[in-house]
C-alpha cells in the first residue's frame, strides 16, 4: 500500500529536508502555505499531514482547526512540526486534535519512527471503519455508511447546485423465496442481486448499500431524474437477466425487484439556486431536508409494490406529500446516459 503524506511548511528548506528523510516511505506532496495545504487535502485526502505550527499567514493551528471541522478531513492524523518544547504549547495542540509532535532540529530516526507509527495506526483505523461500514453478506455499504453519505452528498448538492437521485429497492416476495428454497439460497440470491446493482451503477461516486434484509439503496450524486430512471431501467434488466428461479412468487417465475425513485433537480418545484449561505454554511433546518428525499423514494417504492411490483416508479421530492403522483418510469432503450 502506498501511503500519501502531505508536508506543509513555509520554509522550502524544511520541506526539502523532510522530503529527503521520508523518501521511500510513501507518496509525498508539498505545500508552503495553509491555504494550499487545505486545497490539496480537499482535492485528495492524504493519509498523514506533517504541519508547521508557525507559518506566515494561515498558521498551523488555523489549518488544524479547518481540518477538524471538515467531515471529509477530520480523521487525517496531523503531526505538528515545531520549534516549541514547552508543555503548554503541546497541550493546546493535543486538545485541538494533533496526533503528535516533531521538534526542530530534526532527528531522522525519530521522524521516520513517528511517521511510520501514525501511518500504521491510520491503516488500522481505516480498516476498522471499513468493517463497521460494510455489510458482511454482500460487501456493499451498510445502512450506517448510507446515512452518512446521504447527509454529506445532500449538503454538497445544495452548495454546488447539483441534482441528486435516490433509488430504494426491494426484492419482491423475498420471504416466500426463503420459505421455498431456504436461507442459504436466499443469501446467495441477495449476493447475486447486489452484484447486479453494482454493475448497473456506472460511476465511482454512486453508492450502493444494503439497508437491511432484502432492502437496498443506490445514492446517485449529480444525477437528474432522467439519469436515475436510466439506472433503474438497467437494474430491472440486469436482475431479470439473472433468471433466478422463484416459483413461489405471484409476480413471475423468477426473482424481480420493485424500485422507488426520488429526485431533486432543476425540474423539482422545490429546486433552488445555491446562495452564499449554501456555499459557506447552511442553516440548521436545511440539514434535515435530506430525509424528504428518502421519504419520497420510500413512497414511490410503496406505490410500485401497490401497482403490482416488478417495476420502478418515480416521485419528485417536492411531491412527497402527494404520493399519488408517483409514476412508472418509461422503459426505453434510447434513454440518455448520465454524464460520466
Amino acid at each position: 500500500m502506498n501511503d500519501n503524506i502531505l508536508l506543509v511548511d513555509d520554509d522550502p528548506g524544511t520541506v526539502q529536508l523532510l522530503g529527503h528523510i521520508l523518501s521511500g516511505v510513501g507518496s509525498l506532496q508539498f505545500a508552503t502555505s495553509g491555504e494550499d495545504a487545505l486545497r490539496m487535502a480537499r482535492k485528495a485526502a492524504p493519509d498523514l499531514i506533517l504541519l508547521d505550527a508557525e507559518m506566515r499567514g494561515m498558521s498551523g493551528f488555523q489549518v488544524l482547526d479547518s481540518l477538524r471541522s471538515d467531515p471529509q478531513l477530520t480523521d487525517i492524523p496531523v503531526i505538528f512540526v515545531t520549534s516549541h518544547s514547552e508543555a503548554g504549547f503541546e497541550v493546546s495542540a493535543l486538545e485541538m486534535g494533533a496526533a503528535d509532535f516533531i521538534s526542530k532540529p530534526f532527528k531522522s530516526s525519530l521522524v521516520l519512527a513517528r511517521v511510520k507509527t501514525h501511518l500504521r495506526l491510520k491503516r488500522m483505523s481505516d480498516e476498522l471503519r471499513r468493517i463497521a461500514s460494510t455489510d458482511s453478506l454482500t460487501g456493499l455499504a451498510n445502512r450506517r455508511q448510507f446515512d452518512d453519505t446521504l447527509e454529506r452528498e445532500w449538503l454538497r448538492s445544495l452548495r454546488a447546485g447539483d441534482p441528486i437521485g435516490l433509488l430504494l429497492i426491494d426484492v419482491d416476495h423475498f420471504k416466500l423465496y426463503n420459505d421455498r428454497y431456504g436461507h442459504p439460497k436466499g443469501d446467495a440470491c441477495l449476493r447475486q442481486v447486489a452484484k447486479a446493482l453494482v454493475s448497473a451503477s456506472l460511476r465511482p461516486a454512486d453508492l450502493v448499500a444494503r439497508c437491511g434484509g432484502e432492502e437496498f439503496a443506490i445514492l446517485l450524486p449529480q444525477t437528474s431524474r432522467r439519469g436515475a430512471e436510466h439506472v433503474a431501467h438497467r437494474i430491472l434488466e440486469a436482475v431479470e437477466a439473472l433468471s433466478i428461479r422463484h416459483e413461489a412468487s405471484p409476480v413471475a417465475g423468477h426473482v424481480t425487484l420493485s424500485i422507488g425513485i426520488a429526485c431533486y433537480d432543476e425540474a423539482s418545484a422545490c429546486w433552488s439556486i445555491p446562495s452564499a449561505e449554501h456555499r459557506f454554511g447552511l442553516d440548521p433546518h436545511q440539514r434535515g431536508v435530506a430525509s424528504n428525499l428518502v421519504l419520497a423514494a420510500d413512497k414511490a417504492l410503496y406505490s410500485a409494490k401497490h401497482a403490482g411490483r416488478a417495476r420502478a416508479r418515480l416521485l419528485d421530492m417536492a411531491d412527497v406529500d402527494t404520493p399519488q403522483l408517483a409514476r412508472d418510469i418509461v422503459r426505453s432503450s434510447d434513454r440518455p446516459l448520465r454524464a460520466a
